[in-house]
């Protein structure tokens, strides 16, 4: 397959509120939708059987590590976060630290979370575009990120993200560690 760039509207001429965000994608549940920091409407395409499958195993693997230390909250990348840098994103898994959730209003909670999560993983799919995807990993650094994997089994490698380094690229198979975000968790890839 090849790659494709996500659909992107650009909204310079139009003054889209956050609550009419909230309302367009409240609207279109079938559509994700993301909108950039710059401002722009993202529209993503599903994915693949074996896309999702992986998401899976790799938001099954993070909620069970996640649920023998209780430090956080596991989502699934059917979860919009409003970013502090301007954009609301939905990363394929994201966990954020329970202080950190646990000071969001019930409404902030049921709503788009308005935080960024401390970790997410990005699993670029066979017809994903390389290059969005990795402006997205740098839009989380700028929202508060502390560790992120971008998972790319074309290029067979992954890309892993922290603040104030350097990315660093280990090659497949690669054992992942959650350092001291998500002490204890580790991960090899492919699974």
């Amino acid at each position: 397959m090849t790659p494709s760039l996500p659909v992107v509207l650009s909204l310079d001429r139009v003054e889209l509120t956050d609550e009419q965000f909230h309302r367009l994608c409240l609207a279109n549940p079938h559509t994700p939708l993301e909108r950039s920091a710059s401002g722009a409407l993202v529209i993503m395409s599903p994915v693949g059987g074996e896309s999702g499958e992986r998401e899976a195993d790799l938001i099954t693997d993070l909620a069970i590590w996640n649920r023998k230390t209780q430090l956080g909250k596991v989502f699934s990348s059917s979860t919009l976060f409003k970013l502090p840098g301007g954009g609301d994103r939905s990363p394929d898994a994201a966990w954020v630290e329970r202080s950190r959730w646990d000071r969001l209003t019930p409404e902030e909670r049921a709503g788009f979370p308005p935080i960024c999560p401390d970790f997410v993983i990005e699993l670029r799919s066979k017809t994903d575009a390389l290059p969005p995807l990795q402006e997205k990993m740098a839009e989380y650094l700028a929202s508060g990120l502390r560790l992120g994997w971008l998972i790319n089994p074309r290029n067979q490698n992954v890309e892993i993200y922290r603040p104030g380094a350097a990315i660093q690229t280990v090659p497949f198979p690669a054992r992942l560690s959650g350092e001291d975000v998500l002490p204890g968790f580790e991960l090899i890839w492919p699974l």
